[in-house]
């Protein structure tokens, strides 16, 4: 009993470390000068990733014309990965061969609408076709666990995919499998249905893009490697991950994105593109203020694309629960800063190329970008006040804070914060 103990005291210390070392590694990483090369090419709409759970209500579905829960963003939402919205294998079928597709349907039509990008999401597993039906997981008994039989998960993927051809293109293989509450089965379970939906899907459309399972940071990384050594990097088109970093600041992100590259390049596999499937803040909570908040945001779609992340999908719109730093207010009608700075992000980026994005030793981040050969640059200090001094070459004639109407710029000098601000020639 004491040797039982003393494993398990152990095992905590070794995580405390674990997480010790995580903190402070981020925060050197923060600290340090920064230089990212982005991708050469403008800056997509569908890079605007994002997570919506309630603009269906299931209760509801049979009557028509009722108005979904949350209404539709005020602002574009180009893409939208279906997770939460109650479009799982355990929606799906409930029952072997039993299918309802009511709430798919109208999500897609949704999207439609829209003109929204979707990537659907597989998982949860049945209890019916479950392992272990009674084991405990995040929604319902037996969710995570593997099938019983690999033919129901291939039926599975076949009938989505077959009912969803012409409206969905991304299909990810399964969410945070790194988290038992998510998936209990084994790596190599996962490689191999990773493997039978790859090859169902590019059977039904070839055009379709498959994401890897996406684990949860920062205890992910060791089972990316070990799916990746298993083979699972040669059914997927996409490396999917989840970068959350909370409660460091967005550039924390770097670094996990640094030991996300350094898995994939030493299994081969680094010139697949790489996703932030999901990622935002939990903690703190509450969030210190709203200003900060969109400060985040704002920040966190810049450093993905900056250090080569080819789609982030925010978490959530109209989550009130988990998460600390809301886009919307709680009756998800009204929008928060942070639901604002969504827009504003956009109208910056979209469309633009990002020649360079890099920070300095006072951990000021300056970051470079032209649209129709006209430059611009967007600058924040990650410790808060600061002045800084753009240099004469820039020809700054106005600067847009974050969430304000652009100003005259007389110089020679401006405060900045933690707020990005936008820095225009006007040339």
């Amino acid at each position: 009993m004491k040797a039982m103990r003393l494993a398990r005291n152990l095992g905590l210390l070794a995580c405390f470390i674990f997480l010790l070392f995580l903190v402070w590694g981020n925060e050197v990483m923060i600290a340090q000068t920064n230089v990212l090369t982005p991708p050469q090419t403008p800056i997509p709409a569908t890079f605007f990733g994002m997570h919506a759970s309630h603009f269906i209500d299931p209760n509801r579905t049979a009557a028509p014309g009722i108005a979904p829960i949350t209404p539709w963003p005020q602002v574009p939402m180009p893409s939208w990965r279906l997770w939460d919205v109650r479009v799982t294998w355990s929606d799906l079928e409930p029952a072997k061969g039993q299918w309802k597709f009511d709430v798919l349907d109208q999500t897609l039509k949704l999207a439609r609408v829209h003109h929204t990008d979707v990537q659907l999401t597989f998982g949860f597993t049945p209890q019916w076709t479950a392992s272990r039906p009674t084991e405990a997981s995040l929604y319902h008994p037996g969710g995570a666990s593997e099938p019983m039989k690999i033919s129901d998960w291939d039926d599975y993927v076949r009938t989505v995919a077959t009912h969803c051809k012409g409206q969905v293109h991304i299909y990810e293989i399964w969410n945070e499998p790194n988290l038992p509450r998510y998936w209990s089965g084994t790596v190599g379970q996962m490689v191999e249905m990773t493997h039978h939906a790859h090859d169902i899907i590019k059977s039904i459309d070839p055009t379709a893009l498959i994401v890897s399972p996406s684990p949860f940071s920062p205890n992910g990384i060791p089972w990316l490697s070990e799916f990746l050594k298993a083979g699972g990097g040669r059914y997927v088109d996409i490396i999917g991950y989840h970068c959350y970093v909370f409660p460091s600041p967005p550039e924390a992100m770097i670094r996990l994105i640094m030991q996300i590259k350094t898995v994939m390049r030493a299994n081969g596999i680094e010139q697949k593109p790489l996703w932030d499937t999901e990622a935002g803040w939990a903690r703190p909570a509450p969030f210190p203020s709203e200003e900060l908040g969109a400060a985040y945001l704002a920040r966190a779609y810049i450093v993905n694309w900056a250090d080569g992340i080819g789609r982030f999908y925010w978490y959530s719109w109209d989550a009130h629960g988990w998460v600390s730093l809301f886009t919307t207010t709680n009756d998800s009608f009204g929008l928060t800063p942070a639901g604002k700075a969504y827009g504003v992000i956009q109208q910056w980026l979209v469309g633009a190329t990002m020649q360079q994005c890099s920070s300095d030793a006072d951990q000021t981040w300056t970051c470079q970008l032209s649209r129709s050969k006209k430059p611009f640059r967007i600058v924040w200090n990650v410790k808060g006040a600061s002045t800084f001094t753009p240099p004469p070459s820039w020809h700054v004639k106005t600067i847009t804070p974050l969430l304000e109407k652009p100003r005259s710029f007389s110089g020679p000098s401006v405060n900045i914060g933690t707020t990005p601000i936008l820095f225009n020639s006007g040339g």
